[in-house]
């Protein structure tokens, strides 16, 4: 009896859960535009999305980035910027190591920009995860001399893991692959806004 009526609790908190990131899920771009920052660096600047946008030569590929805590996640645009697809996964180390495969990968796959994941309070105020993830795009425009953008992520690790469990991956399963496509879901993201300005 007892075992029921927590197995019922637990189904409604799930539930509500569920709707929660259903109702956050479509974050409209206008408000990702709004609280993306501007930084100004030595060499180069963190760029709002627009001016981003703005600085991209045509037919070149974008990197998605979410810098989680212990796996950097990789996603790859096609040339035309319309789909986002995971590359890759690397383990989190010093910045330098990781840089400089960074590197080797954006001249491999002629890439153009990067999109940094931000991942804001829900109340849209920036927590230690945004300044973390706000310094690593700095570090990257500095490092790189490429374009750097972020974009508020809000809830989309939540939305992969959500999708990942549905899909009835396993636990270490999950954990290999949420990172790249929590980068996969920050560049697409990204790209839906670019092409609803175009």
């Amino acid at each position: 009896m007892c075992q029921g009526i927590q197995r019922c609790k637990t189904v409604k908190k799930i539930r509500r859960f569920t709707l929660y990131v259903k109702c956050f899920k479509p974050l409209g771009a206008r408000k990702a535009a709004k609280v993306t920052p501007v930084r100004v660096n030595r060499n180069m600047t963190l760029m709002t999305l627009d001016a981003f946008h703005d600085v991209l030569p045509p037919m070149r590929r974008l990197i998605g980035i979410d810098p989680g805590s212990k796996t950097v996640g990789i996603a790859l645009s096609d040339v035309m910027r319309m789909v986002a697809s995971p590359a890759e996964g690397i383990k989190r180390s010093k910045f330098v190591d990781f840089a400089t495969r960074l590197e080797t990968f954006i001249k491999a796959q002629e890439v153009c920009g990067i999109v940094v994941g931000l991942p804001l309070n829900m109340d849209g105020s920036v927590g230690p995860s945004a300044q973390s993830a706000r310094q690593f795009g700095e570090n990257l425009t500095e490092r790189l001399k490429v374009p750097v953008t972020l974009w508020d992520e809000r809830l989309s690790t939540a939305a992969v893991e959500r999708t990942l469990i549905e899909a009835d991956l396993s636990r270490k399963r999950r954990a290999e692959v949420i990172d790249k496509l929590a980068a996969t879901y920050i560049l697409q993201g990204a790209l839906d806004y670019f092409a609803a300005k175009n």
